[in-house]
């Protein structure tokens, strides 16, 4: 079965305003995700690009029209400036990783559920309480916040290393065979695409 590689930070404003669109064109399309939790910033660092808060005046007044007035367009809420951002993104990305890995709930809704935690809801996706409460509001066994790590860092660092090789450098980013689409605005242009 056909699958799009969905590349993804739990910390991240743009893969929070993708919501779980994503999820809805690949059921409509019969099309598999693979969800590849990746250290944006390290990628930013590999690719060229430049953390929000390094960036020249210029795009750091864009980002802060711009990202409420997607989130407005969407009905979504959020918080420009959420009081536990930015926070360390490595733990919510190692319980993905292990629920992944164990299978039996919503993939889908636990990445929108981590990010949802820290730009709507002004909760710290760092904090062992709070993403046991998205894994288990996904369906997933909360315990899996503990996992043992090793494994988790591996496939953690891998899917950077896949990122970079896919040729990504932000995040959303969405990869099908040769097609790449950066963004949670591209979405329409990945279904018409699939």
């Amino acid at each position: 079965m056909a699958h799009i590689d969905y590349y993804f930070a739990t910390l991240s404003p743009y893969c929070y305003l993708a919501g779980t669109r994503l999820e809805r064109i690949a059921a409509k399309h019969g099309v598999n995700i693979q969800y590849k939790p990746f250290d944006v910033m390290q990628a930013f660092g590999r690719t060229g690009g430049v953390p929000a808060k390094d960036r020249h005046i210029s795009r750091i007044e864009y980002r802060a029209q711009e990202l409420p007035r997607q989130a407005k367009k969407l009905g979504m809420e959020f918080n420009l400036n959420p009081a536990h951002w930015p926070t360390n993104g490595t733990p919510s990305a190692y319980a993905f990783l292990a629920a992944q890995k164990t299978g039996g709930g919503d993939l889908g809704g636990l990445a929108h559920g981590l990010m949802r935690a820290c730009w709507a809801e002004e909760k710290d996706i760092a904090r062992e309480d709070v993403i046991r409460v998205c894994l288990s509001a996904a369906g997933f066994d909360p315990s899996l916040a503990s996992a043992d790590p090793t494994d988790l860092a591996e496939t953690y660092a891998r899917n950077l290393e896949d990122a970079i090789e896919a040729g990504v450098f932000g995040a959303p980013f969405y990869v099908m065979n040769t097609q790449r689409f950066w963004g949670q605005d591209r979405l329409d242009d990945l279904e018409q695409y699939l």
